[in-house]
């Protein structure tokens, strides 16, 4: 048995949901940007109470590591240690692309492959690609779109885009195998607690102590001015 409860915080959409053994229980998101750090603790406590628990009991806290939003992940992060700090409970990560690659996996057979995108700014995104079993068949990275993009792939594959890094590549992946969903795939904590739960089954849990975000590239912060 396992009640575990899930925070994505990696893009615009502030997300939490509650699994039992897998089964979402509750769930609850906000689509408002910059209200991460402002209602992620409220949302917490109502997912949970609204399915009937207390945060005492709870079995583990689950968050997605990225990549994704710098400051989101730091958030999201910080929050979910939070949690397993005070109450003494495991922490579970969860990368962010293979969870929205598992919105979309059962919708596509063995000749598809699925790549989820975050948008990085200009022509780079986060990806990964993944197939519909969820065995990753390139890892997450960094990369900056041009016409020659996952060329080798596509020549064996169809490939289905996801996420809101897509819709910008669209215009340079024109290879017809390349599908571009004309919906938006956002991460969720639906998802994340599906994979957190499979993880708490083996026992994969972070060192709370020493856990950082997967920021993917480094950091750089603001320098402060000099007076």
């Amino acid at each position: 048995m396992s009640l575990i409860l899930s925070i994505d915080t990696s893009t615009k959409v502030c997300s939490v949901a509650l699994h039992q053994d897998g089964k979402l229980l509750s769930i609850n998101e906000l689509y408002t940007e910059k209200s991460h750090s402002g209602m992620l603790t409220t949302l917490c406590e109502n997912v949970v109470k609204y399915a009937g628990f207390s945060l005492n009991a709870l079995d583990a806290f689950a968050v997605a590591k990225g990549p994704g939003s710098y400051t989101g992940l730091r958030i999201g992060v910080s929050t979910a240690k939070g949690f397993c700090f005070a109450l003494d409970k495991p922490l579970i990560a969860v990368n962010t692309l293979e969870a929205m690659a598992y919105q979309v996996k059962d919708f596509y057979d063995s000749s598809h492959l699925i790549c989820p995108m975050i948008d990085a700014r200009r022509m780079e995104v986060f990806c990964q690609v993944i197939d519909n079993q969820m065995n990753i068949v390139s890892e997450t990275e960094a990369k900056i779109i041009d016409e020659e993009s996952f060329s080798e792939l596509l020549s064996q594959h169809k490939m289905v885009f996801i996420g809101d890094g897509s819709a910008k590549c669209q215009e340079k992946i024109t290879n017809s195998k390349a599908k571009f969903l004309n919906i938006e795939i956002t991460p969720s904590a639906k998802t994340i607690g599906i994979l957190a739960t499979n993880f708490y089954e083996k026992s994969l849990f972070e060192n709370v102590v020493t856990f950082e975000p997967f920021y993917l590239k480094d950091f750089v912060g603001t320098q402060p001015k000099k007076v």
